[in-house]
C-alpha cells in the first residue's frame, strides 16, 4: 500500500466496501473518497488500531463508519451484545453521528442505538437491551448505564473515540477510560482527535490503543486555514463591540453566521438588541433544555434562523453547511478553542470569513493566539465607527501591547478597588456560596 494514497485518486468502489454501503454512499452523493477516507478506510479495514487527526468537515465520520459498517455485515456474529460502539463529547455531535450512521446503513438490517443524556434513561436501557449492534453514546450517561449493568461490551468489535481531544478537555478522560475497560480486550479501537498536539491525546490513545496502531495525521491546529479570510476589528467596549457586531450582519454577505461569546449571559445578552435590527437570531448554550436545545438547531439548519450566538458549546462537532461568517464576539481563552471556533466555517474547500473583535483588555490574548497559532492576522476598520481605541501604541517583539496592566482609567480602576474592599468587609462572616463555573460546552 503506498504511504500517501491522496497521490492515486481513489472511488469508494475501489476500498472493496460492501454493496449495500456503495448503493448508501451513491444515494448520499458521495463523489470521491476525501483524504481522510482514502488514508484511514483501507488501515480500517484491515483490522488495524488507529490514531487519526483530521478536523470536523474533513468527512471523517463516514471515515470511521464506513470501515466499521463493512466489517458488521461481512462478518456476522450470533453472539449478544453491542458490536460497536462509538463515543462523542456532545449530544448534538453524537445525535449527527447516529443520522449519518442510518443514512450509511440503510440498505443493511444493522440496528442503531444513541444514548445521550438529557433522554429517557428507560428507553436507552431498553435500546441495549433489545441488542443493537452500534451505540452512538455520549461517555456521561453511558457511564450511568454501564454503573447500572445495562451493557454488555464484552463481545464489542469495534470502540470508536471521535473528537477525543474535546472530551479530554471537558473532563471525560477517566470515564473514557472507565468504558474502554468494559469493552473487550480484543476489539479495534479507533481514535479520532482534531489534533495530535494536545497533551492527553497521546497518553490516552497509548491506553486504548493496541502497541502497533498506525497514525493518520492530516492537519494540526498550526495549519494556516487558507480558505478563511481572519480579521481583527479593536473596539473601546462592549457597546462599542455591539455596533460592529449589527453592521457587520447587516452589511457583510453570508448564509449562515456564528457569534461566540465566553459566557451564556452574554449570549443572552446580544440576541435582544440583533433582533431589534430585523436580524433572525437564535441562542445555543448549555443552559438551555435539550428539546430548546434541538430545536434551534433545526431552525438553523432549515434556514429560518440564520444567525446563532453561541458559547463554545458550538465551536466543536456541529456540521452545519452554509456557515461562512464566524464572529468572536468576546476573544476565545486561548488558541485551541479560537481554532475551533472558527473552523466552523470554511469547510469543504468553501470560503469563510472569521472576526474577533478586540478591546483593550484583550489585546494580548489576541496576540498570544496569533503567536500560538504562527499567523498574523488582518486589521479592518469600519470608518462610520472607528473608536478611541486603536491598537497598543508600543508593541513588544511578541506583538504584546508595552505598558499598564490595567487598560482601564486610573480613577474607575481605583473606584472599583474600593467597591471590591467595601463589598469584602460586608461579606466578612456570612457563608460563602460556591460560584458557577464558566460555561462548559455541554454536559452529557
Amino acid at each position: 500500500m503506498p504511504d500517501n494514497l491522496t497521490d492515486t485518486p481513489l472511488t469508494f468502489s475501489d476500498l472493496s466496501l460492501a454493496e449495500a454501503l456503495l448503493k448508501a454512499v451513491e444515494k448520499m452523493g458521495f463523489e470521491q473518497p476525501t483524504p481522510v477516507q482514502q488514508q484511514a478506510i483501507p488501515l480500517a479495514l484491515e483490522r488495524k488500531d488507529l490514531l487519526v487527526s483530521a478536523e470536523t468537515g474533513s468527512g471523517k465520520t463516514a471515515a470511521f463508519l464506513l470501515p466499521t459498517l463493512h466489517h458488521l455485515l461481512t462478518l456476522r456474529s450470533t453472539l449478544f451484545g453491542t458490536r460497536a460502539l462509538i463515543l462523542a463529547p456532545t449530544r448534538e455531535l453524537a445525535q449527527q453521528t447516529f443520522n449519518q450512521c442510518r443514512a450509511l446503513a440503510e440498505f443493511t438490517e444493522l440496528k442503531i442505538g444513541l444514548i445521550t443524556g438529557g433522554e429517557d434513561f428507560k428507553q436507552q436501557q431498553s435500546a441495549l437491551r433489545r441488542n443493537a449492534q452500534i451505540i452512538i453514546a455520549t461517555p456521561g450517561r453511558l457511564m450511568e448505564l454501564i454503573n447500572q449493568d445495562a451493557t454488555d461490551f464484552s463481545h464489542l468489535d469495534v470502540l470508536i473515540l471521535d473528537e477525543a481531544d474535546r472530551m479530554l478537555d471537558m473532563g471525560f478522560s477517566e470515564d473514557v477510560q472507565a468504558i474502554a475497560g468494559h469493552c473487550n480486550g480484543q476489539r479495534q479501537t479507533l481514535l479520532f482527535s482534531a489534533t495530535l498536539t494536545h497533551y492527553g491525546v497521546i497518553k490516552i490513545a497509548d491506553k486504548v490503543l493496541k502497541n502497533h496502531y498506525k497514525t493518520v495525521a492530516l492537519n494540526t491546529l498550526h495549519d494556516g486555514h487558507s480558505n478563511i479570510r481572519q480579521q481583527i476589528m479593536v473596539a473601546d467596549d462592549n457597546g462599542h463591540k455591539q455596533k460592529l457586531l449589527a453592521w457587520i450582519l447587516l452589511n457583510e454577505t453570508y448564509d449562515k453566521a456564528l457569534i461566540f461569546t465566553n459566557t451564556r449571559l452574554r449570549a443572552n445578552e446580544l440576541q435582544g438588541p440583533l433582533r431589534g435590527q430585523g436580524l433572525r437570531v437564535g441562542v445555543l448554550h448549555g443552559e438551555m433544555d435539550q428539546k430548546d436545545r434541538n430545536r434551534m438547531m433545526f431552525l438553523f439548519r432549515d434556514g429560518s434562523v440564520n444567525i446563532i450566538v453561541s458559547t463554545d458549546l458550538a465551536a466543536r462537532g456541529l456540521d452545519v453547511k452554509g456557515i461562512n461568517l464566524v464572529i468572536n464576539f468576546d476573544v476565545p481563552r486561548n488558541g485551541i478553542d479560537y481554532i475551533h471556533r472558527i473552523g466552523r466555517t470554511g469547510r469543504a474547500d468553501e470560503q469563510g470569513l472569521a472576526i474577533a473583535l478586540v478591546k483593550s483588555t484583550e489585546w494580548n490574548l489576541m496576540s498570544g493566539i496569533q503567536r500560538f497559532l504562527k499567523q498574523t492576522f488582518e486589521c479592518r476598520t469600519i470608518k462610520a465607527l472607528e473608536g478611541s481605541y486603536k491598537g497598543p501604541k508600543k508593541l513588544k517583539l511578541s506583538g504584546k501591547a508595552v505598558g499598564s496592566k490595567d487598560k482601564r482609567e486610573p480613577k474607575k480602576a481605583a473606584a472599583e478597588k474600593v467597591k471590591i474592599r467595601d463589598r469584602n468587609k460586608k461579606n466578612i462572616g456570612k457563608r460563602r456560596v460556591p460560584s458557577k463555573k464558566p460555561d462548559e460546552n455541554l454536559e452529557s
